[in-house]
Formats: C-alpha cells, sequence, structure tokens
C-alpha cells in the first residue's frame, strides 16, 4: 500500500537512518549492512560502509538466477546505422563475464581505473558492467570528447586500460575515435598500458602493436570471469564534470549508496516495475546515461534501451514517438532541449499521429530547467503526464520531483514539484538563514545528503570541502538558485550566477526566460546581463525562432518586452531581444550562458570540452559585437 508523500518524506528526514536500512532490504548483497551511516575522520558522511556486494552481480547475474535470464535487458535501436537488437538477461551475463574475462587477463583488479570512451552502442553498457564486475572503476568520457580534454581524464584518473570504439556516429557523419584517443595518450604525462578497441564497420582503426587489442579477438579466448565483492563505500565509478577553474571534477559514486537509490527512484520516482521498458534518451557519457540507461533498469529488472540517434533529423521529429511504439516504452527520460528540438520542427506535432504511445505512461524531464511552454506543449500534444525533476551530476538522482510512484501531486509549470525523500531541501539566504516561502535564495541540502551522493571528488577531498560544503556549513550548496512556494514546491530558477543586478534590483534570467518561450514564435532563449552604465547591468534576450516562423525581428522585440513588462513590470528594464541562428549549447542540450556572459563582459571565453559545435562560439560573438551587446576594454 502506498505511503503518502508526507509520511514517506518525513521518515526519510527524522529517521534516515531506519528508512535508507529499509531500503537497503532490497537489494541483493553478500553481507548486509549493519552500519547505515557513518562519518569518517574528515567528517564526511559515507552510507552502507561495512556491507559488501557487486553491482553488475545485483545488475545482470542476480536477475538470471531468478528466473530473468530469456527477458530483454537491452534494446539497442540505432537509426544512424539502420541497425536494431536485443539483448537477454543470459545473453548480457555471457557478454560481461568474458569481458570482464579480458580486463582481468590485462592485470585490471578491484580498485584499479578504466576509462570508457565510447558510443551509444550495447558493448558500451557491457564494458561499465564488466569493469564493476571485477570491482575497478570506470571513468566513461562521452565519446568525441577532444584529445585536450580526454588527456585531462586520463591524467586525473589513471586508467590501467582505455576501452573505446573505432568511431562514432553523428546523424550523417562518422567521428573517428582512435586518432583522438592516440592523441590524448600522446598528450598525457600518465600513459595507460593498453587501449581495447571495438572495429565498427562505418570505420577501421589503425591499431598500434603492443598496445593495442582487437575487443572480438580478445574475447574470442577469454575465460568469463566472476564477480568481486566490493564494499559499500568502494568507489563504482567516476564521472567529470565541468568545474568553476576549468579542470574537471571527477565526481565519485560509492557502489552501496548508488545501488540503494537507485533501485529505490525506480519505484517511488518512475513509478516502473521489473519487465517493464524504460527508456532515458540520454548518453552514457553523461550522468543520466549512468543512472537510467545502465544501472538503475538494470538493477531493477527492467528492459533499457541504448539509442544511438537524436530526437529530430534520424530520419524526423517523430523519432520518438516510433521508439515509444515499437518497442512499448513505458517510461520517456530525456532532456527538455530533446522536447524544444522536437516542438521546434514539428510545432503541431503532425508526426506523433503517425503512432500509437498508449505504452507510454509518463514523460520526464531533467538536465536543465524546463520552461512552461515546453511542458505545456508537450502535455497538450501527448496526453501524457509530465514530471520536471531535478538532479545533479553530483547527486545521481533526482533531488526534486514528483514522485509517481509514492503520491503524484498536482503539477506547476516551472517547479520540479517537491524534494524527493532524503533531500532536506532548504532555500537560505547569503547568511545561511533559511528564507520564507516566495523568496528566492540558494537552494542548499542540509547534511547527511542521501546515499548515491558524492562523497568526494576523485584525488581532491579540499575541493569537495570548498566547492560544496563551506558556503554553508552544515549544508551542501547546489550552486543553484530558486524558491519554495505555500505548497512547499521547489522553483529551481537557475545557477546562482544566473542572477542580475539591474539598478540594484537582483532579477531571475531564468523568469525571463520563461515569459519569452512562452511567445509563439520563440523555440529557444537566453537571457544574460550586459554591462550598462548607468543601471550596472541590463537584460538582453537571445532568441531562436521555430522553424517556418516568419516574423519582423522589431516586431518581435517590441512583443517580447511587452510581454516582460506585463509580467515582470518596467522594473526588468527589458528592452532588447536579439534573434540569432542558433545559441552554443552543451552535447547534452544545455544553453552555455557563463560562455555568453564573458562574451557579454568582454571577458577571456572558456569554452567547454562538453561544447556541441564549436563553430557557434565565434558566430554569436560576432553577432552580439555586431548588435553592441559586449562591453567595451
Amino acid at each position: 500500500m502506498r505511503m503518502s508523500y508526507q509520511a514517506e518524506y518525513q521518515r526519510s528526514i527524522e529517521q534516515p537512518e531506519l528508512f535508507w536500512a529499509e531500503q537497503a532490504r532490497t537489494i541483493p548483497w553478500y553481507t548486509s549492512p549493519k552500519t547505515i551511516l557513518s562519518q569518517d575522520n574528515d567528517g564526511i558522511y559515507h552510507w552502507f560502509e561495512d556491507g559488501e556486494l557487486n553491482t553488475c552481480y545485483m545488475a545482470v547475474d542476480y536477475h538470471v538466477e531468478q528466473g530473468r535470464g530469456e527477458q530483454p535487458a537491452i534494446i539497442y535501436d540505432s537509426p544512424v546505422t539502420g541497425t536494431k537488437n536485443t539483448v537477454t538477461y543470459s545473453e548480457l551475463q555471457s557478454q560481461v563475464a568474458a569481458f570482464a574475462g579480458v580486463l582481468k587477463s590485462q592485470g585490471v583488479e578491484k580498485g584499479d581505473r578504466v576509462v570508457v570512451y565510447m558510443p551509444m552502442i550495447t558493448e558500451a553498457v557491457v564494458a561499465m558492467l564488466a569493469i564493476a564486475r571485477l570491482g575497478a572503476i570506470h571513468s566513461v568520457v562521452f565519446g568525441g570528447f577532444a584529445p585536450h580534454e580526454l588527456a585531462v581524464r586520463i591524467e586525473d584518473a589513471q586508467p590501467k586500460l582505455i576501452v573505446t570504439a573505432s568511431c562514432g556516429i553523428e546523424v550523417a557523419k562518422v567521428i573517428e575515435y582512435k586518432p583522438l584517443v592516440d592523441n590524448a595518450i600522446e598528450l598525457s604525462s600518465y600513459k595507460p598500458q593498453a587501449c581495447i578497441v571495438l572495429q565498427r564497420p562505418q570505420a577501421k582503426a589503425v591499431m598500434q602493436e603492443g598496445r593495442d587489442i582487437d575487443w572480438y579477438t580478445a574475447v574470442a579466448g577469454a575465460a568469463p570471469a566472476d564477480c568481486v565483492a566490493v564494499k559499500g563505500t568502494d568507489p563504482l565509478y567516476i564521472l567529470y564534470t565541468s568545474g568553476t577553474t576549468g579542470k574537471p571534477k571527477g565526481v565519485v559514486r560509492e557502489n552501496g549508496g548508488h545501488a540503494v537509490a537507485l533501485k529505490y527512484s525506480m519505484t517511488a520516482v518512475y513509478n516502473i516495475q521489473p519487465g517493464d521498458v524504460f527508456w532515458a534518451a540520454s548518453d552514457v557519457g553523461w550522468v543520466v546515461g549512468h543512472s537510467y540507461i545502465v544501472y538503475g533498469p538494470l538493477l531493477h529488472g527492467c528492459t533499457t534501451v541504448v539509442y544511438e540517434g537524436k530526437p529530430v533529423r534520424t530520419p524526423d521529429a517523430g523519432a520518438f514517438w516510433r521508439m515509444v511504439d515499437e518497442y512499448k516504452i513505458k517510461a520517456l527520460f530525456a532532456a527538455p532541449t530533446a522536447f524544444r528540438a522536437i516542438r521546434k520542427e514539428d510545432p503541431t506535432a503532425s508526426e506523433l499521429a503517425k503512432y500509437d504511445i498508449s505504452s507510454l505512461d509518463t514523460i520526464f524531464m531533467a538536465g536543465e530547467r524546463l520552461d512552461p511552454p515546453t511542458y505545456l506543449w508537450t502535455v497538450d500534444k501527448t496526453g501524457k503526464p509530465v514530471v520536471d525533476h531535478w538532479w545533479q551530476t553530483e547527486t545521481g538522482w533526482a533531488i526534486c520531483a514528483n514522485l509517481m510512484g509514492v503520491e503524484p501531486k498536482p503539477a506547476k509549470p516551472g517547479s520540479s514539484t517537491v524534494p524527493t525523500p532524503g533531500f532536506n531541501v532548504q532555500v537560505l539566504d547569503a547568511r545561511g538563514q533559511e528564507l520564507p516561502p516566495g523568496e528566492q535564495g540558494a537552494i542548499a541540502i542540509k547534511l547527511p545528503l542521501p546515499p548515491s551522493c558524492l562523497a568526494t571528488i576523485w584525488g581532491d577531498l579540499e575541493r569537495f570541502k570548498s566547492g560544496y560544503l563551506s558556503d554553508f556549513p552544515g549544508y551542501y550548496c547546489s550552486g543553484d538558485g530558486g524558491y519554495k512556494d505555500d505548497d512547499g514546491y521547489v522553483f529551481i530558477m537557475g545557477r546562482t550566477d544566473d542572477v542580475i543586478n539591474v539598478a540594484g534590483h537582483r532579477l531571475s534570467t531564468g523568469e525571463m526566460e520563461e515569459i519569452l518561450a512562452a511567445h509563439d514564435a520563440v523555440a529557444e532563449c537566453s537571457v544574460i546581463g550586459v554591462h550598462d552604465a548607468l543601471k550596472g547591468q541590463e537584460p538582453v534576450g537571445l532568441v531562436l525562432l521555430k522553424d517556418g516562423y516568419d516574423i519582423d525581428p522589431d516586431d518581435l522585440q517590441k512583443e517580447l518586452v511587452a510581454m516582460v513588462r506585463k509580467e515582470i513590470g518596467p522594473i526588468a528594464c527589458f528592452k532588447r531581444a536579439v534573434v540569432v541562428p542558433r545559441l552554443p549549447k552543451t552535447r547534452s542540450g544545455k544553453i552555455l550562458r557563463k560562455l555568453l556572459r564573458q562574451i557579454a563582459a568582454n571577458q577571456e571565453v572558456a569554452v567547454p570540452s562538453t561544447i556541441d559545435d564549436p563553430a557557434s562560439v565565434p558566430e554569436i560573438e560576432s553577432i552580439m559585437k555586431a548588435q553592441g551587446l559586449v562591453a567595451s576594454d
């Protein structure tokens, strides 16, 4: 019987050890933990330190033992290559054990690191699970990252091996990975001892004798490897996220808390049962791919989907709906930018009409702020509940969500609903005092963080403390700003540095973006503060139009200015809206607002490694200069 949200949440905050001990009993430990929550000598909290488990065993072998061997574990669909196949749990067990045997033959042991640099193919999942099977630590780097960025991660993680493929495919473009990997190894002061290469038919990699190993040849001669027991606090993976200094931060995920939290989330957040088909339309290089392509669905005994394609142009804006229809997907999870892209190319949803999406219960969105127009369009066109949930690479699962498996609540566009059990979310002022409903401040989480959240930065505990724990002692600082309303709903308005100061008034650019995005002509937008001699800063909107929408830019600007004036008032001082052909984004679809601010401030532009199209930077810089939006020296 479902417990009410309030009862579930209060129990998790007031009795965290009892609450998470109960959740821990839902996974198959080798040795069940007796110590649920502990603190180390540095005052850092850890979960389930004396438990013993293996994440690969729980995600694969256990389900075979429980009679799920013939159930599909992975559905692979690649519109860019025209390839589809299904892997059952029994087949996955064989493939993972064999590849773990390859790794073991190369000397990979418990605690060793292995870098995975792969496209969205089944073998990427096999590699991650095989590394976990041996008690080793994987660090997945998004396939196609520049050699310098890969080299930085190699130097930091110091992997024994690199696992890669000959190429990845971006719509109609083949990206050869092996030259990028070779260059990265050359740039890195640390040299991995070997590189395992999966040859794909679209490109043949040149192998380096004495170092490079062919995936298929090695697997054919491998002895299957068994699962290795690890402690609950032993690392499962390192995942790099961009840092303010430019040096990426290696978020460390511990085995025990990760498995418990993800298993709980599959029912509590997503209302998914074992055997259901779950699709996170992300990439294994991102945290969403780790949590909800690989581990969450497989820990729960579901069928997960590995999709090598895009929401549009592979081949059209009906790609997502075709997938739901073909595989009877129950839950679809993607970033808002994916649905904005679909809406931009197919605003009337004519492609959706071609498919049966009756199997779909819920659409989930995360990764960036879900603007109300995108939310309302998706609800209107699909007729499905849309859940906006907020989380971070650092947490590994949702901080706030509409808990579909506990007590679904009425949605409020612009809100990620309420805190997830375990997350004591508070809105603080600059002095660390909790603010009343309706007042914007810094979003912080009272310690201890629940299971699955990072316990350190790889090799740099002080960076973890200074970056996350020092602003508000006793709290984890999320870096996001927002507010709670009278019902306890949380509204994330953007990073705390997305607040601009106009004539002494602190204004949220996220709030203005929400208003601009509501215009029929606007597909996407970004509001930044530009220097103003009188007011300090003035907001300017950079807007991308929907395909086929014809409107005079001056007329559009007048309409947008009027909308902001009506919703926020003259205090916003919003007077400029510039139409641009594209906005610089990360590969996961986030608009690079910090980069836009740097251009506007005439600062040195730090182009992150996660950028999707580097050519968009000089293009937008040229437009902003021509429009007088760049501060003079």
